[in-house]
């Protein structure tokens, strides 16, 4: 069901062509006028941007690294964009706001629309310091085709995207089809080669996408060098007890298992936070924590 905002469609502002980042006025076929409600001003869509984009049925993978990834991006300034679906997007957004950054969401309905509607709070979130654009105007219902479109301004308002998981068909592998087609950069979380969630991303390496290994990866795009040793990453509750684990000894990814209860996927999942943070390191089979730099 479709959740209607009904207080917030009197805020709701226009923005024209002419007033337009830089970014999202080269891309092929920009939008004519963009709608905008929330606390954020129109020029943080000119700030420095990355989109993180990816499956709405992602695995817990997914929306671990989803997270993580908005969390860091958003902790050194970059805004994050993404599409308020369930799944990756969603997680970006919650992981940016986690960090008390800021991001965009890009919706493919009318800007007086909260869809799904399950994420009206999340929407109301993201209002607070950001900002929810559409190209579309009040009463505009959602429709499959119109997702597919919005896709192009989540690109073109960002210098980089990053596609955490996604099938064959996903509709985030359009999103980095726009994005190259913009000459931005592309990133892709490697996958499983036997999973079906990584078929997209594992076919964009193929195809030259960049392999996204940590955060620092992108912000190297921006020039921004690593994160700074001031601002530690915030971890997830699994994360956190398989890192105090790991600080006594090593062990495998079935010792940790037993020690910590944790079923194959959310394991999977806190090690691959813990890697990607510069935390954990794997050698033979045995994960041990990594000692930060002083």
């Amino acid at each position: 069901m479709t959740g209607r905002v009904t207080e917030a469609t009197a805020g709701v502002r226009r923005l024209r062509r002419a007033g337009f980042p830089e970014l999202l006025r080269q891309i092929h076929d920009p939008p004519r006028v963009l709608y905008l409600r929330g606390a954020g001003e129109v020029e943080l869509l000119a700030r420095p941007a990355v989109a993180i984009v990816g499956a709405r049925a992602c695995s817990p993978y997914g929306s671990q690294v989803a997270r993580m990834l908005g969390r860091e991006l958003a902790a050194v300034g970059l805004v994050v964009v993404s599409g308020l679906a369930r799944g990756v997007d969603g997680e970006a957004h919650r992981g940016a706001l986690e960090a008390e950054g800021v991001t965009v969401a890009v919706l493919g309905c009318g800007i007086d629309r909260d869809y799904p509607a399950a994420h009206r709070d999340l929407a109301r979130r993201i209002c607070e310091r950001g900002l929810v654009v559409s190209e579309y105007g009040p009463g505009v219902e959602p429709a499959p085709w119109r997702f597919p479109a919005r896709n192009r301004i989540i690109a073109g308002l960002t210098a980089a995207t990053v596609i955490v998981e996604a099938r064959e068909r996903s509709g985030a592998l359009i999103t980095a089809d726009f994005a190259l087609e913009d000459g931005r950069e592309v990133f892709a979380v490697p996958g499983e080669i036997t999973g079906s969630l990584a078929a997209g991303t594992n076919r964009l390496l193929r195809q030259g996408a960049t392999p996204l290994t940590s955060a620092a990866d992108v912000l190297e795009v921006f020039g921004l060098g690593v994160l700074p040793a001031s601002q530690p990453p915030t971890l997830g509750e699994n994360a956190t007890r398989v890192l105090e684990l790991l600080a006594e000894s090593p062990a495998t990814a079935d010792e940790l298992a037993r020690a910590t209860g944790f079923d194959a996927g959310p394991l999977a999942a806190a090690l691959t936070e813990l890697e990607l943070a510069g935390l954990v390191g794997e050698a033979d089979g045995r994960y041990r924590g990594v000692r930060p730099p002083n």
